[in-house]
């Protein structure tokens, strides 16, 4: 983000994308938002912290594709404005970071807020309407059992221990579980176009 003012000004608030944008931090407008600088920044942002297996780290990107993956597959129901929202409910992290569930909680309700205020404003640019509750809960659902095998293929956690955090993930189709079983992280690149193709291929623009 750069250095704060020195000079009794206000401290910046703004992020400067690739794109050219400036995203206001504080204030966040739909038109100061773009796909491109949301799928760069995923894909450049480690899952876990980083402490994940392989030679590439697991990126929220990634992940992002493999919860709207679950999402859709278990929910065919729901069309493609909410597969849409699947795909992008971890964007805010595009300019904040991933923090893992036990810093947020230490950090308290105040980055949550921040967090909700930012992924409205990312809804709104793309014409994601309010979410219905039974949407938000199967879009967490789908988090959690991406979370599980993260959390156990790559993470280091044991299936006991994965179940307990994130509970066992049942009735998932067969051809689903075996693609969440060979979870294996991709190069920054590959998961950049892939998360746009999909975003794409699901109506956005």
């Amino acid at each position: 983000m750069g250095k704060e003012s020195t000079s009794g000004a206000s401290p910046r608030a703004w992020q400067r994308m690739l794109s050219g944008r400036r995203l206001d931090l504080l204030d966040p407008r739909p038109q100061d938002i773009e796909i491109g600088d949301i799928a760069h920044g995923l894909a450049r942002v480690a899952r876990w912290n980083g402490q994940t297996t392989g030679e590439h780290a697991f990126s929220v990107a990634q992940h992002a594709l493999v919860v709207e993956e679950i999402f859709s597959a278990c929910q065919p129901a729901f069309g493609p404005s909410m597969q849409l929202a699947a795909l992008l409910h971890d964007a805010p992290e595009y300019v904040v970071g991933d923090l893992i569930s036990p810093f947020k909680a230490a950090v308290g309700l105040n980055y949550k807020a921040f967090e909700i205020r930012l992924l409205d404003a990312i809804h709104r640019r793309f014409g994601i309407g309010p979410l219905e509750p039974e949407v938000s809960a199967a879009i967490k659902a789908a988090d959690h059992v991406a979370a599980y095998y993260e959390a156990t293929l790559l993470a280091g956690f044991g299936a006991e221990e994965g179940e307990r955090y994130f509970g066992k993930p049942d009735g998932l189709p067969g051809a689903l579980r075996s693609r969440l079983e060979s979870l294996v992280p991709m190069p920054t690149g590959r998961a950049q176009a892939l998360f746009l193709r999909r975003f794409a291929e699901l109506g956005g623009r």
